[in-house]
């Protein structure tokens, strides 16, 4: 083994704690390059200010569902966006209601400091955040942004194993202070932000400070620390990739830690698959966004030049607008289509879907019609 990857920290009643950084580069490497690469084609891409706020808050919403959702939060993605969109009123709110109030409140918080690059992690950070999360919460064994001194489980047989953290606070105070010193020194500063960030994430894993609350907290450091390393959108949608792969999400971390060596190749590598994953999904969405712009500036052309007419345009907007599709008969019993076609006979409708059809703005399917957003490559 190479010792220069690792370091060791003895601890009063749990024996040698380990912080390494040895992982298989060739597998990182490749999954840092694809990450590198796509980041730069998403960040090349024309976005207007209005569709980064847009992004911005629904990343952000779907990122509380899911990290809380993670710890068993048992309200839905409907029912959590109405909580977030929601003023705080002051009134006492129920456990699930006020999780989702304290994770809204810590993005806040988050959002407040500058994203600038070189951030150094702090304990003081770690803990404010988890006060902000577990605040008013009927938990047992947790105070607020305080270091736990009891014995807590991590895991499951179903998902690798029960694993035990550090097991009393002055072990959990010592290795704290070796963590912060150990994320923030040279080499892990001038290291790739991504690998900064799951070594983060993975390490407090390990260290599990807190009585509870310690998952969405590690994962607001992550987000931070993905965020002040430069990186846009990630940092709020890896909890959504955690949760919809959480079986992998609690294996990773199992056999990582179960590793006799110490290497800690296949955490990094699932963060970084999430990584791409949510880069893969932004690029899609951008890429829709402008499609569905040019497509609006190819019908407005068409109308000019007198290729189609003024309601064929409009029925066009409509569907840019829902993004549905749309039968022969909603167009005469759905709103607001039946207002076009309120006084138009059924041949009429159908010359218009043959025209549209032949100019490939829309296509059918199972009798049904939708717009075409690639008609124009």
């Amino acid at each position: 083994m190479d010792n220069t990857l690792i370091k060791k920290v003895m601890t009063f009643k749990s024996g040698n704690f380990v912080f390494s950084t040895k992982y298989d580069a060739s597998e990182v490497n490749n999954l840092l390059f694809k990450a590198r690469l796509l980041y730069t084609t998403i960040v090349d891409l024309p976005i207007l200010p209005e569709w980064s706020v847009y992004l911005e808050e629904e990343l952000i919403r779907r990122s509380i569902f899911s990290t809380a959702a993670l710890e068993g939060n048992p309200l839905k993605e409907e029912e959590v966006g109405k909580i977030i969109e929601q003023a705080d009123d002051g009134q006492k709110n129920g456990e699930a209601k006020k999780a989702i109030l304290n994770l809204k409140k810590v993005y806040g918080f988050i959002k407040k400091i500058d994203p600038i690059k070189g951030f150094a992690l702090t304990e003081d950070f770690i803990r404010e955040s988890h006060r902000i999360i577990t605040d008013g919460l009927d938990y047992t064994d947790n105070l607020p942004g305080k270091y736990r001194n009891h014995i807590v489980k991590v895991g499951n047989k179903e998902h690798g194993g029960v694993y035990t953290p550090p097991k009393c606070q002055p072990d959990i105070v010592n290795l704290m202070k070796e963590f912060v010193e150990w994320i923030n020194c040279k080499e892990m500063m001038e290291s790739d932000g991504l690998i900064r960030a799951a070594l983060a994430h993975y390490h407090l894993g390990l260290i599990h400070p807190f009585g509870n609350g310690n998952g969405r907290t590690i994962r607001i450091v992550e987000a931070m620390l993905l965020r002040t390393s430069g990186i846009k959108y990630v940092p709020t949608m890896l909890s959504n990739y955690y949760y919809r792969k959480i079986d992998d999400y609690y294996f990773a971390f199992s056999l990582t830690q179960k590793n006799p060596e110490h290497d800690v190749t296949i955490f990094v590598k699932f963060m970084l698959e999430g990584v791409i994953d949510s880069l893969n999904e932004i690029k899609d969405n951008i890429t829709f966004r402008i499609r569905e712009l040019v497509m609006r500036d190819y019908c407005t052309f068409l109308k000019n030049k007198k290729v189609i007419t003024q309601r064929q345009h409009d029925l066009l907007c409509i569907l840019l607008e829902s993004g549905k599709t749309i039968s022969l008969k909603n167009l005469f019993n759905v709103s607001p289509y039946n207002a076009l076609y309120r006084n138009v006979s059924e041949r009429t409708a159908r010359r218009d879907m043959s025209k549209l059809l032949k100019l490939n703005i829309l296509l059918q399917e199972n009798g049904d019609y939708r717009l075409n957003l690639r008609a124009l490559g």
